[in-house]
């Protein structure tokens, strides 16, 4: 899904050149949305399996798309427009003449529609992790938003929704608008509305009704329950990324329509920068020029896709290196687990090998029940060959053959790829490789595996992993229980919840404890693993203290595992196991611990591990992500640790954060992360994750991450308000938790480059602050963010470095020459801490700054931004810029401009009515006063 930020390690000459001779349908493989000639080819929406059939669902997927391309080209002037969409249709909905499944599945999709798994609330959203400018993971429609057209009211049209997420996704920016903070006091003193465009216009609305902007205050702060509610006719055409359901709105915010000034998330995470801004610096915008002449582009077209059987195909290199360092054993471990508990029932699955040559061990076999199962174990390889030579093309060949004698092609089939070989002549078979619709799945056993073997995983979209070739490592077995069906249907995955390996002495032990939380407990399996000629004395206790011993597990001799299925659902709380290694000899033992969701209706706690590009070269560090949640709902406080494994030197743990700091981008959305550059030597490493949840510190967060379309709650049509129906509860129902829980998940392999041989000075200089704050109180500016570290986000920087600024562009352009503000008192705290600072703000009265031409010191806002600076005066990036309001004095109140924001439609209305109404009735008393006094003069007359 991204464009330009994956590639990699190394691409041959030969490589690069078969790319070029490659047609653009086989180029686009595996390669997610690219942009061609103006419009995205590869675009894929994914129906979750759990989404019942509606025959409605697809043509209203199909128009919001439709709708969505004419909107986005429109408003990109000409630029971007949707060409070729994919729908992938779940195996769950009946056959209908569909497209089969190349290396398309849910896991990849861009889109995904999916209910919410118990929430109430059907908010379109993007959930981004990685900064501004930088593309989010996916869109997430639900089936409801999709069908229910009231909907619409209250988010506008479907395609129009499409487009505001659509920039989340593929260009990073972010919502203009903030529910928290609805309104804000500008640099006038002001009262404003947070928006863009501030040429959007409305009235504000009291508990009772309209009213003036003073009824909202109470002491400056504002009051809660008031709302500014929006004409629903505007001349604004801006913006996409505040309310996209307005008619008028046409466009993105841009340099003369951003309100830098508003407290939203566009500003905070792209340095008060426009969203147009953004978009015209992406890839898109500077590979691409406008469409020439006045035509609109063609309509999209769209592929409707199903998935088949499930077919997968073990290639297992069988060359005598893999008698080396246990790789044959560890092999023969991590596939016998995967065929007796990881496959899904159903699935077809066959064996191939391969050194010089390819041979077929086992064709496809369906399977129903574990004798299938058992017989598939029956063909693993058992011992491995004379031959040091391998082609790896070879055993791909005897792979496809045996999926062509299936179905007649290849499409939709996996192939899991483990080698230790190195193979020169892998790119042979890269074209065949690309138009077989496969997806290869790479495991790199040893130093010596082929060095652009990801490449297969690359191209294809496959998974990719790395096995060092150490004996007490879990990385085969923890790379087989990743590879899953990709269906994207949570309830019928297996989860890790446990992977340890330790080497034991004779007569020692391995003791620890596993957590079986309420989400899980089906099909729970206890693998146990070890490396000489007999089982270890195993002992398992249950929650309820009843005792497993070694006779109760199946026992392999031959693979030297021991595997312990738990009948029904395994009983919630901790499971106590104790491995004493009864050999007369040290000896690597080895746990895996595997579960199922519980309830269909209860979806369990899952951890999904990566990193975000697959290769990186000395010094640039590497972002490791997990996202951790249940269901779509974040779980916040939790203890998540990666372990990183090179080729040779020891294991690194390194603790992930979700503290919106550092490489953390946003607080509390469940996505920890962390910044790793503890590079021991070049090559290949391998990512785990584990998680730890603890119920007393541990919370499940009230609403789903991302950036949402706006809620409108109503709008002001004709001169009357016309509310909206109240938003749907997003609340879910949290069960206690007695023993929290425990995840593990790999997150496949990386390459590190350019290592130097020799010692190096430091390069590492701190990160970039990205959560800087300022607050002005009294005649003094007090600053907040948190402590980056001496090296990235790790140890404790020497000094800071802060400038402020009354011109933006000052500081954003030209830090240096900014106005230097006196830290010597301030000294850095630990990487991860919160800092706060206060300097006063009598730095702005005492002279002029020196403007950049054309600006003046009109503005009564100052700009702050941060350097960190390391004991080596390597500094980091400028942070994000914050800003604070000069002009408010001790105690005075906003002042209450009556702009054409405020009062117009209703209350204005209202106003001038009841003005009318009094002129008429003091009139008509007045002439009736005067008729009667008339009358009495004349009667008296008369008199």
């Amino acid at each position: 899904m991204t464009h330009g930020d994956s590639a990699g390690p190394v691409y041959s000459l030969k490589f690069v050149t078969l790319l070029v001779v490659l047609g653009p349908e086989l180029l686009f493989l595996g390669a997610g949305v690219q942009l061609q000639e103006n419009g995205y080819n590869g675009l894929l929406v994914a129906i979750n399996p759990q989404v019942s059939e509606d025959q409605n669902l697809i043509p209203n997927i199909k128009e919001m798309i439709t709708e969505a391309s004419y909107y986005l080209f429109n408003a990109t002037k000409r630029r971007v427009f949707f060409r070729n969409i994919k729908i992938l249709i779940p195996a769950t909905w009946k056959a209908n003449n569909y497209s089969k499944v190349k290396q398309e599945s849910y896991e990849k999709a861009n889109v995904i529609v999916t209910d919410w798994y118990g929430a109430h609330g059907d908010d379109p959203y993007t959930l981004q992790y990685r900064g501004c400018g930088k593309e989010g993971k996916y869109i997430h429609f639900t089936p409801d938003f999709l069908l229910n057209d009231d909907l619409t009211a209250v988010y506008g049209s479907r395609g129009r929704v499409f487009v505001h997420e659509w920039a989340h996704l593929r260009w990073g920016v972010f919502d203009e608008y903030n529910n928290e903070k609805p309104f804000y006091i500008n640099g006038q003193n002001q009262i404003k509305v947070t928006r863009c465009s501030s040429d959007i216009t409305g009235i504000f609305l009291c508990e009772r009704g309209p009213c003036p902007q003073e009824n909202c205050i109470i002491s400056k702060i504002f009051k809660e329950g008031c709302m500014f509610i929006y004409n629903s006719t505007q001349n604004a055409t801006a913006s996409i990324m505040f309310m996209q359901s307005l008619s008028s709105v046409v466009e993105f915010c841009n340099a003369s329509t951003h309100t830098q000034e508003a407290p939203n998330l566009q500003n905070q995470m792209c340095s008060l920068r426009s969203t147009w801004d953004v978009i015209t610096d992406s890839d898109d915008f500077n590979n691409s020029f406008p469409m020439k002449g006045t035509e609109l582009p063609p309509p999209p077209t769209f592929s409707l896709i199903q998935a088949g059987d499930k077919v997968v195909c073990l290639v297992l290199d069988v060359s005598s290196k893999m008698a080396k360092a246990d790789r044959l054993l560890q092999l023969q471990q991590a596939a016998e687990f995967y065929l007796m508990q990881i496959v899904e029932i159903h699935t077809f699955v066959g064996i191939a090998s391969f050194n010089s040559k390819g041979t077929i061990r086992a064709q496809l076999h369906q399977i129903n029940n574990d004798d299938d199962r058992k017989l598939l174990v029956s063909y693993l390889p058992a011992t491995v060959s004379a031959e040091a030579e391998t082609s790896i093309c070879s055993g791909l060949k005897k792979g496809f053959e045996m999926v062509e004698k299936l179905n007649g092609k290849a499409f939709g089939s996996v192939m899991i790829l483990v080698t230790s070989g190195d193979d020169e002549h892998v790119t042979n078979c890269f074209l065949t490789v690309l138009s077989s619709g496969s997806t290869i799945h790479t495991i790199a056993l040893g130093s010596s595996a082929v060095k652009n073997l990801e490449e297969l995983s690359h191209l294809t979209g496959g998974l990719k992993f790395f096995v060092p070739d150490k004996s007490n490592s879990n990385s085969m077995l923890d790379a087989f229980s990743r590879i899953s069906s990709g269906t994207g249907d949570m309830f019928q995955q297996h989860i890790q919840l446990e992977s340890i390996g330790e080497y034991v002495k004779p007569h020692h032990q391995l003791k620890t404890t596993v957590t079986v939380d309420h989400s899980v407990g089906n099909d729970t399996t206890f693998l146990v693993t070890w490396q000489t000629s007999g089982p270890p004395e195993i002992v398992l206790f249950d929650p309820n203290g009843r005792k497993y011993y070694t006779d109760d597990f199946t026992t392999n001799l031959a693979f030297r595992t021991a595997r312990l299925w738990i009948p029904g659902t395994a009983k919630p709380g901790l499971w106590t196991y104790t491995l004493n290694n009864t050999h007369h000899s040290p000896q690597a033992l080895k746990v895996t611990v595997t579960s199922g969701a519980s309830r269909s209706a209860v979806p369990p706690a899952t951890v999904e591990a990566f990193v975000e590009r697959d290769s990186t070269h000395f010094p640039h560090p590497v972002t490791i992500y997990a996202i951790v949640r249940k269901g779509f709902y974040p779980i916040l406080n939790a203890t998540v640790t990666a372990t990183i494994e090179s080729e040779t030197a020891d294991p690194v743990t390194l603790k992930l954060f979700d503290d919106g700091a550092g490489a953390d981008v946003i607080k509390n959305d469940g996505i920890y992360s962390r910044y790793f550059f503890s590079f021991a030597v070049n090559g290949r490493y391998s990512l785990k994750v584990h998680v730890n949840h603890s119920p007393s510190i541990s919370a499940l967060a009230h609403s789903i991450p991302g950036s949402h379309a706006m809620y409108v709650p109503g709008y002001i049509t004709n001169g009357n308000i016309q509310m909206n129906a109240p938003r749907k509860s997003v609340g879910r129902r949290e069960e206690e938790q007695k023993w929290g829980f425990s995840r593990i998940s790999s997150g496949g392999s990386f390459f590190v480059l350019g290592i130097p041989a020799d010692p190096h000075p430091d390069v590492f200089p701190p990160c970039k602050i990205i959560d800087l704050e300022a607050v002005k109180a009294e005649e003094e500016v007090t600053l907040s963010w948190t402590a980056p570290g001496e090296d990235f986000d790790q140890g404790q920087a020497n000094s800071y470095e802060i400038r402020v600024s009354k011109s933006l562009q000052n500081i954003q352009d030209d830090f240096n020459n900014a106005i230097l503000v006196n830290t010597s008192k301030l000294n850095p705290q630990q990487a991860g801490t919160k800092e706060i600072f206060t300097f006063s703000s009598e730095l702005f009265t005492n002279g002029l700054e020196h403007q950049p031409d054309g600006e003046t010191q009109k503005s009564h806002r100052i700009y702050v931004a941060i350097q960190a600076v390391d004991r080596n005066s390597l500094k980091s990036a400028v942070s994000n810029v914050a800003q604070a309001s000069l002009l408010i004095p001790p105690n005075s109140a906003p002042v209450f401009a009556r702009d054409d924001l405020i009062l117009k439609g209703v209350l204005t209305a209202m106003g001038f009515i009841g003005i009318i109404c009094l002129i008429i009735v003091v009139t008509h008393c007045v002439l009736n006063r005067k008729k009667r006094a008339d009358k009495k003069e004349n009667e008296t007359k008369l008199l």
